[in-house]
C-alpha cells in the first residue's frame, strides 16, 4: 500500500506543477516557425504530460498512448519534418518529468517503480510514433515512385501511337529509297557517294526500329534465337560503322575473345552493341585529341563480359546512375531511348548493363550467359 500511496502523492504533485512543466519544457524544444504550428506542439505536449500523469494514476490505455502517437507521426510527416526533431523533443520532456519526480519527496526506494513506469511510456510513445511515421512516409515514396512509373508508361503510350503513325508514313519510302539506291550500286558500282548514302539510310532505319523497340516491346519477345559467336557479330557492328570511324579519324582497339558464343537474337544484340559504339562515336567526336574506342570481349566462369570504351569526355556520378531511363539523355539532340533499348534487351536476354565513367574513359559493360555445348 505503500507504493501505491506514493504513485497517487506523486500523480497530484505532477497535475498541481503542470503549467511549471510545460513553460520550461517549451522554452527548450526545436520548432521550426515556418513548418510547424507552435500551438500543436505545445497541445501534444499536454497531452503527452496528461498521459504520463494519468499511467502514474494507472488511469490510461496502451490504445490512447497509440492514439496521441499516430496522431503526431500524421502531423510530422503531413508538415514534412524530420523525425528525429519530435523524438529529441520528446525526450527533453522525459528528463523534465524525471528531474520533477525526483523533486517530489517520495523516497528513493518508492520512485524507482514510478520512473521506470515513466521510461516505459515514453519509449512506447516513440516507438508507435517512429513506426507510424515510417509507414507513412514509405506510403508517400511508393505513391510517388507509382506516380513516375505511371507517368514513363504514359509517355511510352504515347510515343508507341507517335511510332505507329511515323513508322508507316517514312518506312515505305524509306524503303523503296534504299532499294533504288542498291539498283544504282549493282548497274553504276563506280558512281561516288554511294555506298555514304546507303550507310546514312541502314543507319536511319536502325533510329526507327528503336522506337518500335521503345514503344512496342512486343518486338523483343518475337525474336528468333540462335547461336551467335561473338566476334562474328561485333566486327559486323564496326564494319557496319566503318565510314564513320574514318570520317572521324578514330581508332578502334578490339580484344575479343574468339570461342566466345551468345543465344539470342542476332539483330536485336546487334542493335545493342550498334547503340553502344554509335555514342561511343558521338563522345569520342568532343576529343580534340587522339580519338579511341576499345572493344573488349572475354568468357569467365559460363558469362560473357563484353566492354565498349571511349576516351571522349566523362559522364557525371548522377547522370550515369540514371543514363537508362527512358527519355534521358546527355546529348543536345538525343531521342533518350538508345540506351533504354539496350537494356530491355540485355536484361531479356537474362543479362546486365552498366556505365561507368572516368576522366579516361568510359565504360559500358555488358555480361551475358555464356553458350555451352
Amino acid at each position: 500500500m505503500q507504493i501505491d500511496n506514493s504513485f497517487v502523492k506523486l500523480g497530484k504533485f505532477l497535475s498541481e506543477n503542470e503549467d511549471v512543466f510545460l513553460d520550461i519544457w517549451e522554452k527548450q524544444i526545436i520548432v521550426h516557425t515556418d513548418e510547424d504550428s507552435i500551438e500543436t506542439i505545445k497541445k501534444n505536449g499536454y497531452f503527452m504530460y496528461r498521459i504520463i500523469t494519468n499511467s502514474i494514476l494507472n488511469n490510461i490505455t496502451e490504445d490512447e498512448l497509440k492514439g496521441l502517437a499516430y496522431k503526431v507521426a500524421q502531423e510530422r510527416t503531413d508538415a514534412n519534418i524530420n523525425i528525429g526533431e519530435f523524438v529529441y523533443n520528446v525526450n527533453i520532456g522525459r528528463s523534465i518529468i524525471i528531474k520533477y519526480v525526483n523533486q517530489s519527496g517520495i523516497p528513493l526506494e518508492e520512485l524507482q517503480p514510478i520512473i521506470d513506469l515513466i521510461n516505459r511510456q515514453f519509449d512506447l510513445f516513440c516507438y508507435y510514433a517512429v513506426s507510424r511515421y515510417t509507414e507513412l512516409k514509405d506510403k508517400k515514396i511508393q505513391e510517388k515512385t507509382l506516380f513516375i512509373t505511371q507517368t514513363h508508361k504514359d509517355r511510352l503510350a504515347i510515343l508507341g501511337q507517335m511510332s505507329s503513325s511515323f513508322v508507316h508514313e517514312f518506312r515505305n519510302p524509306l524503303t523503296s529509297i534504299m532499294g533504288f539506291i542498291s539498283l544504282l550500286k549493282n548497274e553504276y558500282p563506280s558512281l561516288p557517294y554511294l555506298n555514304i548514302i546507303s550507310s546514312e539510310l541502314d543507319q536511319l532505319n536502325f533510329r526507327i526500329t528503336q522506337f518500335l523497340h521503345t514503344s512496342k516491346m512486343k518486338l523483343v519477345s518475337d525474336s528468333k534465337e540462335e547461336v551467335i559467336p561473338v566476334k562474328i557479330l561485333l566486327d559486323e557492328v564496326v564494319d557496319f560503322l566503318y565510314p564513320s570511324l574514318v570520317d572521324g579519324n578514330i581508332e578502334v582497339i578490339t580484344n575479343i575473345d574468339e570461342h566466345a558464343k551468345v543465344k539470342g537474337d542476332r539483330n536485336e544484340l546487334k542493335q545493342v552493341v550498334l547503340n553502344l559504339l554509335m555514342n561511343a562515336v558521338d563522345a569520342v567526336y568532343e576529343e580534340v585529341n587522339k580519338r579511341k574506342i576499345i572493344i573488349h570481349s572475354k568468357v569467365d566462369n559460363e558469362q560473357i563480359t563484353i566492354k565498349v570504351s571511349n576516351n571522349g569526355p566523362a559522364i557525371n556520378p548522377e547522370a550515369a546512375k540514371i543514363i537508362f531511363e527512358p527519355f534521358y539523355t546527355t546529348k543536345k539532340l538525343g531521342t533518350g531511348i538508345g540506351l533504354y533499348v539496350c537494356k530491355k534487351i540485355v536484361e531479356k536476354n537474362n543479362g546486365t548493363i552498366q556505365c561507368t565513367s572516368k576522366d579516361e574513359l568510359t565504360t559500358f559493360e555488358i555480361k551475358l550467359p555464356s553458350f555451352q555445348m
